[in-house]
């Protein structure tokens, strides 16, 4: 009985380093869903066969995009998936957009479309909940600051429009431009959207700010309103 308990743990702890040297070796090219999942659960948990847990967490979620968008109360329907094992597969999202954060830095340069994507995509990465920012440029579309006005659908309680012309005024910002995401996956403007971003544009005029543009992402998607249309004067 020892000995078969000796060969079950030299046979997994060979197993995992095999994963382990295949990841440093090549990193993640080439690795299926499945096999980064294992090599994630090693470090929640230490002992055994976690391979047929990797398994059920792609067949559940669909693949590493499913589970890394799986709330901790989801993960840990998975049978096998404990409090270590669900709390580090809801930290590798929230580092990676902190990763993605901090290398984007655009600050003082001139926005272009794409700077734009650069700057605001990593903010929303595995975000769970709507939220929404303003994007603080002067005349020239230099940046100046980009603040998180809070978190709800733009014409609910997460950003009033007070919040939105102070942050503008307090960045000293001649020009602005709104981001918010859909949570639902789909990047597509609500009539709600395009209603509060018009009464927004107004309301900021009046103290000589200038609203250029409102992106909603999703998916890993952004979309510009003022692209879309729906900012062009009557």
């Amino acid at each position: 009985m020892g000995q078969g308990k000796r060969e079950g743990v030299s046979i997994h702890t060979g197993h995992r380093k095999r994963v382990k040297e295949e990841f440093l070796a090549r990193g993640l090219n080439g690795m299926a869903d499945h096999r980064v999942l294992e090599l994630l659960l090693f470090y929640a948990i230490p002992q055994g066969d976690v391979n047929p847990l990797a398994h059920a967490l792609v067949e559940r979620f669909g693949g590493l995009t499913g589970v890394f968008n799986a709330t901790y109360e989801q993960l840990k329907e998975v049978k096998g998936i404990g409090d270590n094992a669900a709390t580090l597969l809801r930290l590798i999202p929230a580092v990676a957009a902190r990763y993605m954060e901090l290398s984007s830095d655009v600050s003082g340069q001139l926005l272009t479309n794409w700077q734009f994507q650069e700057l605001l995509l990593p903010l929303f990465f595995g975000a769970r909940n709507e939220l929404a920012y303003l994007v603080c440029m002067d005349a020239k579309d230099k940046l100046i600051a980009c603040r998180q006005l809070g978190e709800g659908v733009l014409d609910q309680v997460g950003v009033a429009k007070r919040k939105v012309v102070e942050t503008a005024l307090a960045c000293n910002a001649s020009r602005v431009a709104l981001a918010h995401n859909h949570v639902s996956g789909v990047a597509l403007f609500s009539p709600a959207d395009v209603r509060t971003t018009l009464e927004l544009r107004a309301l900021l005029r009046q103290v000589h700010v200038e609203l250029v543009d409102h992106f909603v992402v999703a998916g890993g998607e952004m979309v510009s309103m003022a692209a879309s249309g729906y900012l062009c004067e009557k």
